[in-house]
């Protein structure tokens, strides 16, 4: 099902989204900050997009190196992973609107988003790159990938949502 061309422009349009995700999330810091919003966690955010960056040069890079035997079930149960990880991250992308960023930026008096994804979950983007962390490289059996940035994200998360919760409560209070 997943050949090693398909896996390569699986990650080719992973790249391209994130290109997107990048413009609207500049486009949004920039008119959170004109709206008297503060950005936290900066000193953690380029850890955050060099473990994103392996995540996908990794998948790609042990893919090439180490010719693995595909598993089709496996294949496409993680593609499907994918798929419903990047359906979550948009559904969290357009519940937050003009509010959603890379970044964690709150403007003060803004309420707390509860629509879309966010009524069921506080931090739903987060279960979104979990799920597409372990799924995508083992699309192909990138087994050192995915637990390499599993681990990696876990740790950034131990830092990410504390940073976010404060924000919030900054925000909100």
């Amino acid at each position: 099902m997943v050949s090693q061309r398909v896996f390569s422009a699986l990650l080719a349009a992973t790249v391209a989204e994130r290109a997107v995700e990048l413009a609207v999330s500049r486009r949004h810091v920039r008119a959170l900050l004109r709206r008297g919003g503060r950005e936290f966690g900066q000193g953690h955010y380029p850890a955050m997009v060099a473990v994103h960056a392996a995540l996908l040069v990794g998948s790609l890079a042990e893919t090439w190196l180490k010719r693995r035997r595909r598993n089709e079930v496996r294949s496409a149960v993680c593609l499907g992973l994918v798929v419903a990880a990047q359906a979550l991250r948009w559904s969290c992308i357009a519940a937050l609107g003009p509010c959603w960023s890379t970044r964690v930026v709150v403007v003060p008096g803004t309420a707390l988003v509860r629509s879309g994804p966010y009524a069921w979950l506080r931090h739903p983007n987060y279960l979104a790159v979990a799920v597409e962390g372990l799924a995508l490289p083992m699309t192909y059996g990138a087994w050192w990938t995915a637990v390499g940035f599993t681990a990696a994200n876990a740790a950034l998360m131990a830092v990410r949502i504390p940073c976010e919760e404060a924000a919030l409560r900054w925000a909100t209070t």
